[in-house]
């Protein structure tokens, strides 16, 4: 065999990274062509937002996604990921409009068709920084069919959708509260409304009646609305008030008269029992003016400012308004009095900007028939939520769902396909502009300035990438798609409306299967936010580290669905991974070269590589389930433990002992069987760490090409070997059990020891022990059973194995008895601390599963080590002084 070039001492990702993504990238590796005798896979990428630039959060998701687009195209299956960008409506807008202030611009001033001009402009180049930094991620997607959601053909379906649902009495537009946000001057649906705790007042205004006999009063939250208020409402079976009903109040601050009326929406305990009613500002309101025959007034404009109905208070903003109108309330003697609350207040999760309700003229969706098929798909399994404790939450969800707001008071986005004919005023919704008014035969119209919700047509996004509602060979083959990864914050923004979208038009689920993923929070827990400034740019992670490692640690460690804390620490000791296998590739390409990767034959294997193949052969079982169940921090974890745990620390170093031998056939096999151990890793690790795998791939000659395009490991059940899996375990044990007591005793590894090991049946062949010699640095003898114990020796027994190490004079035993109680000090304190941390309920309630189980284990070790060390101190003592 010939070898490629001398391995670098160390692995160096900025000089690699961009080298393979071009060999990638020149191989067409990620680009499939349609082949019906071929299994296949296919998922489309959530599309992030043209707004800027991606974050940890963001790499995250698109690592777990790269991670089983490798996965199954190393599996032989034809393996589609579509790539592609959202045009983040609100979003997008607003960062251009932040852009046109700081150059004393507006979107008003410049006009529609200009800003939209301008906010191209943006989604070219933050889309171009965006396709950049996925690729430096390793993200290896199809980017020949990569989408945008305002591309042509994706325009096409959004208009088709809305059409067929309006056609179908699905789509309808009406006068309804909204939550409006006052910054972005759009209606925004109900999920887009974050409720947070607020301390508040409630206050007791006077509404004197009338006939001038007395006052109603009125308990409000916001007495800044009452200009907007058109009566005040009691329970009809409230007996404080019956006398009340069907008299005026006068509506204080102005001049106008309301009727006091009825109505079963009133809450008798809440305040006084008396609510002022302003249908144009609150839900329940618009609903009682509708049952009562009440004319809307609005006190708030689109900016939430007070309007002309104010009077002297026009003009101004809703706080200082809600202060002004408090003081004069006073100063009338109309404020009876006030009290400290707290209550949940809507804000704009876009913006934060606290959301008003308002009364306004929208397009909404019929949401419950779909909802209910949707709900009904997960029921039955035709797709699961992973982890599962997130169906209820779903079903939930969609049980109490409202109908859906789709229209948005914006200049970026999908245009609403509907028409007014501006001489009848008939309204034409069609996929494209009407030319005649089949009406009047008018050949004008006004087309709706409104755009729809992103999530529109991101509800569409695994069926429009595809080419739906067209039925192209892409939409044929690679619809419905196999999996979806997502993060659990947007399972209803996102994932509800796909499901719902998908069965309504195709009959079919979207997905097979969606994984839900945690956020990614910082070091202390906190979400990732500018105002905190703790966001972190993969970019520069992978900078620094490279991309390899920010990919493990943002795998590593997680537990599906649960939050993640990112840190240097963790991307450090990816790193540090890193350079493990890159160190222990470049010894095995050191030592064998000329040796083929092609396993021996079975009965030529000596036990350690057996041992390595019933390991790996576990291994491979283990990390195809973790991937197929969407488990990464699972299937990390156990490709963590075999390479650095069992190949690297254990099999690489048995595999000196014969290399470094006078035996060419051991030399020869046991350099075939590391090569093999090798390749299977790498294959093993591609999917998680592709860069370094890959450079270190190309460094062994072999016949299919690049590591992306190789088959991905299959298990033998012929490699089961327990009987050496056991004599080599014992070899692990002892050689911890003399590494350890050196440690104790401070006795230096150089220094040779002896080791009596009595015979037994449970005792190592030689080959074993010719390993534990090398490793503990040890000479071997065997002794009977019953032969005395040599002299300045300490006993140990290792799964089976009775032992002694003579000591001799390798140290003083006051010496070795006064460092032993030291070292019990030391443990007795570490254990009381982790019994101490183990004991406390907010402990085992918040921590992660993870970290709770590692801190049983150190409990347990450190009971172990202190027993051990206890016996140590009994034996030294037996010594002659």
């Amino acid at each position: 065999m010939i070898e490629t070039e001398e391995m670098a001492k160390s692995y160096t990702p900025a000089q690699t990274e961009s080298k393979v993504t071009s060999l990638w990238e020149q191989a067409r590796l990620f680009t499939p062509h349609i082949d019906p005798s071929r299994p296949r896979f296919s998922m489309v990428m959530p599309p992030p937002n043209v707004t800027g630039q991606l974050h940890v959060g963001h790499a995250q998701t698109f690592t777990m996604q790269d991670v089983l687009a490798r996965f199954h195209r190393m599996r032989g299956e034809e393996t589609l990921w579509v790539p592609g960008t959202d045009h983040a409506g609100i979003a997008t807008q607003a960062k251009v409009e932040e852009q046109l202030a700081k150059q004393g611009r507006s979107r008003l001033e410049i006009g529609r068709e200009a800003f939209v001009a301008e906010v191209w402009q943006w989604k070219e180049r933050y889309h171009a920084r965006i396709v950049s930094q996925l690729r430096r991620v390793g993200v290896s997607a199809d980017w020949s069919r990569e989408r945008f959601t305002l591309d042509d053909g994706l325009s096409t379906a959004v208009r088709h959708a809305f059409v067929r649902l309006y056609q179908e009495g699905l789509i309808y537009r009406g006068n309804y509260i909204v939550n409006w946000c006052p910054h972005c001057r759009t209606a925004i649906s109900d999920i887009e409304v974050d409720h947070v705790p607020e301390k508040g007042k409630l206050y007791r205004i006077a509404y004197p009646y009338a006939d001038g006999k007395g006052a109603l009063v009125v308990a409000t939250t916001r007495p800044e609305t009452l200009f907007g208020d058109v009566a005040v409402a009691v329970h009809p079976q409230d007996d404080r008030y019956r006398s009340a009903v069907g008299r005026s109040v006068r509506l204080p601050l102005t001049d106008r008269v309301l009727p006091v009326i009825a109505d079963a929406y009133v809450e008798r305990e809440y305040g006084t029992g008396a609510v002022k009613i302003t249908p144009a500002h609150d839900p329940n309101d618009f609903a009682v003016g509708e049952r009562h025959g009440l004319q809307p007034l609005f006190a708030l404009d689109e900016e939430a400012h007070l309007t002309s109905l104010a009077g002297n208070f026009s003009g101004m903003t809703r706080e200082e308004a809600r202060k002004a109108v408090v003081v004069a309330l006073s100063q009338e003697g109309l404020l009876v009095g006030e009290e400290d609350i707290e209550h949940a207040v809507g804000h704009c999760s876009r913006c934060g900007t606290v959301v008003e309700p308002r009364l306004s003229l929208q397009w909404y969706v019929r949401t419950k028939p779909m909802a209910d098929a949707a709900a009904q798909a997960v029921r039955v399994g035709r797709t699961q939520l992973l982890p599962q404790r997130f169906t209820k939450v779903f079903l939930n969800w969609m049980e109490e769902i409202h109908d859906w707001c789709i229209s948005r008071q914006l200049w970026w986005g999908h245009r609403i396909p509907a028409y007014t004919c501006t001489s009848c005023g008939k309204l034409v919704v069609a996929e494209e502009a009407p030319v005649r008014c089949d009406h009047c035969g008018h050949e004008r119209f006004d087309q709706d300035p409104d755009v729809l919700d992103t999530w529109f047509s991101s509800a569409l996004w695994p069926m429009s990438t595809l080419g739906w509602p067209q039925q192209t060979p892409d939409f044929q083959r690679y619809f419905p798609t196999d999996v979806l990864v997502t993060g659990y914050d947007i399972l209803f923004f996102w994932v509800a409306r796909m499901m719902m979208m998908s069965l309504h038009f195709t009959g079919e689920v979207p997905f097979r299967k969606v994984f839900l993923h945690g956020l990614i929070r910082d070091a202390q827990g906190r979400k990732m936010s500018k105002s905190l400034g703790n966001g972190v740019d993969p970019i520069e992670v992978i900078d620094r580290f490279g991309a390899d490692a920010l990919r493990f640690s943002l795998l590593h460690g997680v537990t599906p669905g649960n939050d993640t804390r990112f840190s240097q620490e963790r991307v450090e000791a990816a790193r540090n991974f890193a350079n493990k296998v890159w160190n222990a590739a470049r010894f095995v390409h050191m030592t064998t070269s000329g040796c083929s990767d092609v396993l021996p034959a079975w009965e030529n294997l000596g036990p350690a590589e057996r041992f390595l193949l019933d390991r790996l052969n576990r291994t491979i079982e283990a990390v195809t389930q973790h991937f197929q169940e969407g488990d990464f921090g699972a299937a990390c974890e156990r490709l963590y433990s075999f390479i650095w745990d069992e190949f690297c620390d254990w099999f690489v170093e048995w595999a000196k002992t014969d290399l470094y031998g006078a035996d060419p056939t051991r030399r020869e096999t046991m350099g075939r069987t590391l090569r093999f151990g090798l390749d299977q890793l790498l294959r093993l690790l591609h999917p998680v760490m592709p860069f370094l795998t890959e450079e270190i791939w190309r460094h062994f000659p072999h016949q299919e090409g690049l590591l992306a395009g190789a088959a991905w490991p299959t298990p033998d059940r012929q490699w089961e070997a327990p009987v050496e899996v056991a004599r080599m375990q014992q070899c692990q044990e002892l050689v911890r059990q003399v590494r350890t007591l050196r440690s104790i005793l401070t006795i230096p590894p150089k220094r040779t020891l002896r080791l009596a090991v009595q015979e037994s049946p449970q005792t190592p062949p030689a080959p074993v022990l010719a390993y534990c010699k090398r490793l503990a640095n040890v000479t071997v003898e065997q002794i009977d059973v019953d032969a005395p114990a040599p002299p300045y020796s300490l006993p140990g027994v290792a799964m089976g194995i009775s032992y002694f190490v003579e000591i001799g004079d390798a140290i003083d035993p006051q010496d070795a008895l006064a460092r032993l109680q030291d070292q019990e000090k030391r443990y007795r304190q570490e254990l009381a601390r982790a019994e101490k941390k183990l004991a406390n309920p907010g402990f085992m309630q918040q921590a992660p599963p993870t970290l709770v189980e590692a801190e049983k284990e150190k409990r347990d070790r450190y009971a172990v080590d202190l027993q051990r060390i206890h016996q140590l101190e009994q034996e030294i003592m037996t010594w002659p002084h």
